[in-house]
């Protein structure tokens, strides 16, 4: 497989809303731990990427990037990753940002593409002046261990801080990442190269 990480412009956003509710679908029957339970239709997957990602990606407080699989049949766009950051809107926290919704469709699971799907998302904070990346995860989760290899620092547990997809209370674990700020990369044939 092959993949493309794009960040999606407003204007291209809603032309996804489908295929990142697939996604969504995918990984909740899973079991990952999303926000949402066993028993999540496509319909009200698109239908929360559309009136509740949507607007925020219109104004510019959430950046939602796709992984789409190139080698997905012709007249396609198999997404087949995403992750998003949501920066932080109050003045006194514009410094961080928040990395949520980091998925992998189950078919490309062992791929790297989730390690890819982070870098992303890591380097384009630290090319906006972000500081500090903050999340959460189900604790005991595999995305626990993916994010302490990924160099993040587990800052504490929240008990029964949300149910898994199956209903059933569960912690989750709170990490940390510091980043320097970077410039962004110049396009190629740039003249200020």
């Amino acid at each position: 497989m092959t993949f493309t990480c794009t960040r999606l412009a407003p204007s291209e956003f809603p032309s996804y809303v489908d295929e990142l509710g697939a996604l969504l679908v995918d990984v909740v029957h899973g079991g990952s731990s999303l926000g949402f339970l066993h028993g999540l239709t496509p319909y009200e997957a698109a239908t929360w990427w559309r009136d509740y990602v949507g607007p925020s990606v219109e104004r510019g407080s959430m950046a939602v990037w796709v992984a789409i699989d190139t080698e997905a049949a012709a007249g396609t766009h198999r997404c087949v990753g995403t992750i998003s950051l949501a920066f932080t809107e109050k003045p006194n926290g514009r410094h961080r940002a928040e990395v949520v919704k980091l998925m992998v469709h189950g078919s490309t699971r062992g791929t790297g593409l989730g390690r890819t799907l982070l870098a992303t998302a890591e380097r384009a904070a630290a090319e906006a002046g972000v500081t500090l990346l903050v999340l959460d995860t189900e604790t005991g989760s595999p995305a626990e261990n993916f994010y302490r290899k990924a160099g993040w620092d587990e800052v504490g547990v929240i008990p029964d801080y949300a149910a898994d997809p199956a209903g059933v209370l569960r912690p989750t674990t709170l990490f940390c990442k510091r980043l320097t700020p970077i410039e962004p990369l110049a396009p190629v044939g740039d003249p200020q190269e």
